[in-house]
Order: structure tokens, then C-alpha cells, then sequence
């Protein structure tokens, strides 16, 4: 470190002393350097290759079609008729008592047997809670099988089954 200990000159000192900057700032940049890495954590995940998969319609699978009105409420539509939540709950559990009761009762279930599934139809412009709801009406009323349809990208083709 440099000192003026005054002397025969009277100007004054204009030199700084930068060693204690650069030891300060080869301190910081070590911790930096050592901390960054630590902070930065990814947990690594494979997200999944997301293609069209033609939907196979049976006639048993209950088709939804979610939107908003013109008020901006949910509307849920069985097919063509417009429902409540608690009318969708209703239908959808007398639907799927119907299908289990053809099929021979619960106990009876041949092994592979495939229940019907839902199929949600959500308009682009609704909010999530509309659709979000219809689906958890789905699966309180018993359907395992709850699925969305929508188009494909532009240009991708598909082959019919």
C-alpha cells in the first residue's frame, strides 16, 4: 500500500491503489465461478414426441363440445344438447351404469373389456376452468378414459382407418 507521509511536495496524491479492488473482485469471481453451477439445477425430463393418432369413434364414447356463450359462461353440449354440470354428471353416470350393466354387471366384466371413454371437444377461445371442470365431472361420474380431439397441424397427413 502506498502512504503519503508528506514530504517537500505539497500537491496532492492522485494515485490510487487498485490491489485491494482486484483482490476484491478475484474473490468475488471465484464465488461466482463456484456458485452458479449450484444454482443452476435442471431436472432432466424426456418430454414426449406429440404425433396425430386418429380417434377411433364407437358408438358408445360420450362426445362433449365445451365453449363459452355469449355471456361468457361454460357451455357443455352431450352430443347436440346443451347441459348443466350437475345434468352432465347425471347422464354421465347413467351412461356409463348402462354400458356395465350390457356388458353383464361389474362382477361380470369380461377380462379386456373396454368402457367408453370422453371425448372433449374444447373451443381455442375457452378458459381452461370450462373444460377443466367438464373433465372432472367426467371422471366423478366414472369414465377412466377422459381424452381431447383436435385437428391436426396444417400439412401433416393422416391415414383413416
Amino acid at each position: 500500500m502506498a502512504i503519503s507521509a508528506g514530504g517537500d511536495n505539497d500537491k496532492p496524491m492522485s494515485d490510487i491503489n487498485t490491489t485491494p479492488l482486484v483482490d476484491v473482485m478475484l474473490v468475488l469471481l471465484i464465488i461466482f465461478l463456484i456458485a452458479v453451477p449450484v444454482a443452476i439445477q435442471a431436472i432432466k425430463v424426456k418430454l414426449p414426441n406429440v404425433k396425430y393418432d386418429p380417434t377411433t369413434t364407437k358408438p358408445e364414447n360420450v362426445s362433449l363440445s365445451v365453449t363459452t356463450d355469449k355471456e361468457g359462461r361454460c357451455a357443455i353440449y352431450w352430443n347436440m344438447t346443451r347441459v348443466t354440470h350437475a345434468e352432465l354428471l347425471d347422464r354421465a353416470v347413467k351412461k356409463l351404469k348402462a354400458e356395465i350393466d350390457r356388458a353383464g354387471g361389474a362382477k361380470n366384466l369380461p377380462v379386456g373389456y373396454e368402457l367408453p371413454e370422453a371425448h372433449i371437444r374444447g373451443d381455442v377461445a375457452t378458459p381452461y376452468q370450462c373444460i377443466g371442470g367438464a373433465i372432472y365431472t367426467m371422471q366423478m361420474a366414472g369414465f377412466a378414459k377422459v381424452g381431447f380431439i383436435s385437428e391436426p397441424p396444417p400439412g401433416e397427413s393422416t391415414t383413416r382407418l
